[in-house]
């Protein structure tokens, strides 16, 4: 249903919160399963199926280094997204990220491996993990700018904390479908077990489609198209009058390290000759800790639009710092409870304080007509940094991989940059959504004009 404003030209459409949030929940979900399960095969199948067997140590360097290949055309993919997603709308870029997932994904478990075709399978691989990247780039910014363009201004922490509540959930049955999957004879496991959890992913192609071709346009982004009109070269505008906030989104999405080193390093050095931990048991720790996330994301949500969004994501990214050491540390010890405890603690709990609410934090540092720009290049290159620290973990643990104190270290230093970012943000909880990203002084363009650089 449609508003007529006749102040600002054509129908507008109504908010639609809780459509929009539940289209942002089930969509991340069905994205960020297919680019976990990658996680959870880079640690634990493919140095034995893609790369060069006879050095094992190697072997799992590259394949690792594969992970974070996606993250490095994050950025390419912000850049170009971000710009479409700004000039034509939220809706289009929602529906495009999740087909392109779900059919790269999908390819990803038809590849031949190394001993089919040599050197060419690890190539095809990197070449579809980079399309999952470019999908990822806009997937998180776009459903982010449409639930918190659609929630009611006291409430945006909350509903907009569902895009990242689905990612977990993303995570958690990306997990829970490797489980059986790892328990597998070994025989099985590399041949044709891996594959399944990558050819259920056909079906985000479809679902992507059916669930989000409903959802309307965000209201402040119709108003602005018809009013002020949307920016003829976004990325321009956005580098020349929001340039620092770009760098603080940077500098924050830089905690995503404390998931991306629990996720797939952490697995990986559990599993490893160093440790001996089991495969099942290791999966089950991190379904368990995303299973809790589920319900502390939207706390820390809420909590957020009532005390604000900096002291929320202090707590997580300060948080993360102490208890991530504990948590390699209690790896080491090979103690299944400790390591399943502790587990649960810096990811179900601590680590959701900033993952919950960078969502609403991150956009609304943003004006409407470049906040799609500005979150998805911020975050995307902040990430990017996370997701290649697991190689840098990898080398840092040594050609034994058992140098957890190092890592220990390394991942609580990188907490520092989103703590100081965080520090000089300015406080936006509760800022009217359409005074979002204003600067005193700043000149708003006229109405049915273009904004131009």
């Amino acid at each position: 249903m449609t508003v007529h404003d006749p102040a600002t030209g054509p129908p507008l459409p109504q908010t639609q919160p809780r459509k929009a949030a539940l289209a942002a929940w089930i969509g991340s979900a069905l994205e960020y399963y297919d680019f976990f399960i990658y996680g959870s095969a880079a640690a634990l199948i493919f140095p034995k199926v893609f790369f060069d067997e006879s050095d094992p140590a190697n072997a799992t360097l590259l394949s690792l280094a594969t992970f974070g290949v996606a993250y490095a055309a994050r950025p390419v993919g912000a850049l170009f997204l971000g710009h479409v997603g700004d000039r034509v709308g939220r809706k289009k870029i929602m529906v495009f990220t999740l087909i392109l997932m779900g059919l790269s994904t999908f390819l990803i478990g038809c590849l031949p491996t190394r001993e089919q075709i040599g050197g060419a399978a690890p190539v095809l691989l990197v070449l579809l993990r980079i399309l999952q990247g470019i999908s990822a780039a806009g997937e998180q910014a776009s459903a982010n700018s449409m639930s918190l363009e659609h929630a009611p201004a006291h409430r945006r922490g909350y509903f907009t904390s569902f895009t990242i509540n689905g990612t977990q959930a993303g995570q958690l049955i990306a997990t829970l479908a490797f489980i059986p999957v790892a328990a597998l004879p070994e025989e099985q496991l590399l041949s044709w077990g891996w594959r399944v959890p990558f050819w259920l992913s056909i079906a985000v192609a479809v679902t992507g489609y059916v669930i989000r071709r409903t959802l309307e346009e965000t209201p402040v982004f119709t108003k602005q198209a018809a009013t002020e009109g949307v920016a003829k070269l976004p990325l321009a505008v956005l580098l020349r009058d929001h340039w620092a906030d770009v760098l603080r989104v940077v500098g924050c999405a830089v905690v995503a390290t404390v998931s991306t080193i629990f996720t797939v390093w952490a697995l990986s050095y559990a599993t490893s000759d160093a440790v001996g931990m089991g495969r099942t048991g290791m999966l089950w720790v991190g379904a368990l800790a995303n299973l809790v996330a589920l319900f502390t994301i939207p706390l820390w949500a809420r909590l957020s639009d009532r005390i604000g969004r900096r002291p929320v994501f202090l707590i997580g990214a300060i948080g993360s710092a102490v208890v991530m050491p504990l948590y390699l540390w209690a790896i080491s010890t090979g103690s299944y409870p400790l390591v399943l405890g502790l587990g649960i603690l810096v990811f179900g709990v601590v680590y959701s304080a900033a993952n919950g609410i960078w969502p609403s934090f991150y956009a609304e540092m943003f004006p409407t007509r470049v906040r799609l720009s500005g979150m998805a290049i911020g975050t995307q290159t902040g990430f990017a940094i996370a997701g290649f620290a697991v190689a840098f973990a990898s080398q840092i643990a040594g050609p034994d991989g058992d140098n957890w104190a190092g890592v220990a270290l390394f991942a609580a230093a990188l907490c520092l940059p989103p703590v100081i970012s965080a520090l000089t943000a300015r406080e936006t909880a509760h800022v009217a959504t359409e005074h979002l990203g204003e600067r005193s002084g700043e000149v708003t363009p006229k109405a049915g004009m273009s904004v131009g650089v």
